[in-house]
C-alpha cells in the first residue's frame, strides 16, 4: 500500500456479514472519524488523535457489510487540490506516478484507482471528491447538501462540504451512496428528502429524452483536450436520445472568488480549537498566547496558515461588508443562475476539471493557478446541488472527467447520465 502512499493509517474494521456491501472494501478519508484509529486530517497537528468515536457514515458503513481498510492520506485539513500538502508526504497518481491524484481526497481516489480498495469516502468543499475522481479515472459523488451527515466530519467549512462517495463504477458509488444516505439525528442539517431512492438502480444508462444543459462559461475555460474527449462524450449521448442545449450561468465568474472567501473565513473560525489545550500538539511552556502561537506554527502547515489568515482578514471589522458580505451575495447569485439553468434542463453537463492532472510539485509555489482548477467544481458547492464526475475518456493517456449536476436530491438523474457516458 505505500507505492502509492494512498492510505496513511492501516486498519480493519470487519462489517456485518449480510449488508449490501458484505464483501466490499473501504478506505475512509482522513478527516472522518473511527473510533479508536488514529484520524489526522493530513496534519502534523494532530498526529496522535484517535477519536472516541465514528461518524454516522462509517458506523453505516459497517452495518452495510463494507469493511474498511485504513484511513486515505488528504491534502492537509482538506485544504489543497493535489494531496501534496499532507504531512504525510504526497500520494501518487496510480495513472501516471509523475502526476498528482487530485484533492483534497487524493489518497481516496487513488486507492481505488490502485485497486487498494473496492469504494472509498471523500469529503468534497470545493470539488475535493470530484477532481481526485477525474483525474484517477475513477467516479465521484459530491451529494446534495444535506443527503449526508457530516456528524464526525473534521470540519473545514461547514457551509460547503458533504462526505460523498468514490468507486471503480457508477453503480458500486451509487451503492455506496445508498448506504450512507439519510437523516441523522446528530446533524441538523440532514433532510429527509431522498432517504428512500434506490441509487444503485438508477444506474441503468437510459437516457432517452433526457435534457443535458451545457454551460458555455464552464466549458470554454478547458484546455482543448479535454475539451475534445468532453465533446465527444456529448455526442455519444446524443446518439442514445439525449438532447442537449446551450445554458448561461453567467454569476460562475465570480464563483472561485467568493468560494475562497466563504471557506477560508469558516475555516479560520474552525481551526480556532487546534490551541494546543482542546486540540492539537502541545505548545509546551509559557502563557497562553505563546503555546498558542507555538502549536500552530508547528502543527500547521504552510496552506493551512495561509487560509486562516486571509480567512481572519475577510471577517475583521472593516472588512467583514467588503469581502464576506459580497461573497455571500454572490454565492446567492450563483444558486438562482443554476436554478434557472435547471428550469432548462433536467441535468448540466461539464468537464469535471478544464486541465489533466499536472505534474507533481507543479502548482505548489503557485496558490492562484490551484485555486483556479476549481473553476467547475466549486459552483456546485456554493449552490448546495448534486453532481457526479464519470470517466469520460482520455487525452495524453491521462484520463478525463465529465461532470454532471442536478437539481437539489437530483441524485438519482446525474447518476442514470453517467451510468450512460460509462458504457
Amino acid at each position: 500500500m505505500a507505492e502509492y502512499n494512498a492510505i496513511v493509517t492501516e486498519a480493519t474494521v470487519e462489517g456485518d456479514d449480510d449488508g449490501p456491501l458484505a464483501g466490499k472494501t473501504v478506505a475512509v478519508k482522513d478527516n472522518i472519524t473511527t473510533e479508536g484509529i488514529r484520524t489526522t486530517c493530513g496534519s502534523a497537528m494532530l498526529e496522535e488523535y484517535v477519536p472516541p468515536y465514528s461518524a454516522t457514515v462509517v458506523d453505516r458503513l459497517t452495518e452495510a457489510g463494507a469493511t474498511i481498510v485504513g484511513k486515505a492520506n488528504m491534502d492537509e485539513f482538506g485544504m489543497g487540490g493535489t494531496t501534496e500538502t499532507s504531512a504525510w508526504g504526497p500520494t501518487k497518481n496510480p495513472m501516471d506516478p509523475e502526476r498528482v491524484p487530485g484533492g483534497s481526497s487524493g489518497g481516496s481516489a487513488a486507492a481505488v484507482a490502485a485497486g487498494e480498495a473496492d469504494l472509498a469516502l471523500g469529503s468534497d468543499t470545493g470539488g475535493s471528491v470530484r477532481n481526485p475522481a477525474a483525474f484517477c479515472g475513477v467516479v465521484g459523488i459530491k451529494p446534495t447538501y444535506g443527503l449526508v451527515s457530516r456528524y464526525g466530519l473534521v470540519a473545514y467549512a461547514n457551509s460547503l462540504e458533504q462526505i460523498g462517495p468514490l468507486a471503480s463504477t457508477v453503480e458500486d458509488a451509487a451503492a455506496l451512496l445508498d448506504a450512507i444516505a439519510g437523516p441523522d439525528e446528530n446533524d441538523a442539517t440532514t433532510r429527509s428528502e431522498g432517504a428512500d431512492s434506490d441509487y444503485a438502480s438508477a444506474a441503468d444508462g437510459d437516457v432517452d429524452e433526457l435534457t443535458v444543459g451545457v454551460p458555455t462559461e464552464l466549458v470554454k475555460g478547458a484546455d482543448d483536450e479535454v475539451a475534445e474527449v468532453f465533446e465527444a462524450a456529448l455526442v455519444d449521448l446524443e446518439s442514445r436520445g439525449v438532447e442537449t442545449v446551450e445554458v448561461s450561468l453567467p454569476s460562475v465568474e465570480h464563483a472561485v472568488q467568493a468560494y475562497y472567501v466563504i471557506a477560508m473565513s469558516e475555516a479560520s473560525s474552525n481551526l480556532a480549537r487546534f490551541d494546543g489545550v482542546r486540540y492539537g500538539v502541545d505548545g509546551g511552556e509559557g502563557n497562553w498566547n505563546e503555546s498558542f502561537a507555538r502549536a500552530r506554527e508547528e502543527g500547521f502547515g504552510a496552506e493551512v496558515k495561509r487560509r486562516v489568515l486571509l480567512g481572519t482578514y475577510a471577517l475583521s471589522a472593516g472588512y467583514h461588508d467588503k469581502y464576506y458580505k459580497k461573497a455571500q451575495d454572490a454565492r446567492a447569485w450563483v444558486k438562482r443562475d443554476f436554478d434557472e439553468a435547471l428550469d432548462e434542463a433536467d441535468v448540466l453537463a461539464t468537464p469535471t476539471m478544464p486541465v489533466l492532472p499536472p505534474k507533481r510539485g507543479e502548482s505548489l509555489d503557485d496558490p492562484l493557478s490551484l485555486y483556479l482548477m476549481d473553476a467547475n467544481t466549486v459552483p456546485v458547492n456554493l449552490a448546495d446541488l448534486p453532481a457526479i464526475s464519470v470517466p469520460a475518456g482520455e487525452a495524453e493517456g491521462l484520463p478525463v472527467g465529465m461532470q454532471f449536476v442536478g437539481p437539489k436530491f437530483g441524485e438519482e438523474t446525474i447518476i442514470r447520465a453517467a451510468s450512460a457516458v460509462e458504457e
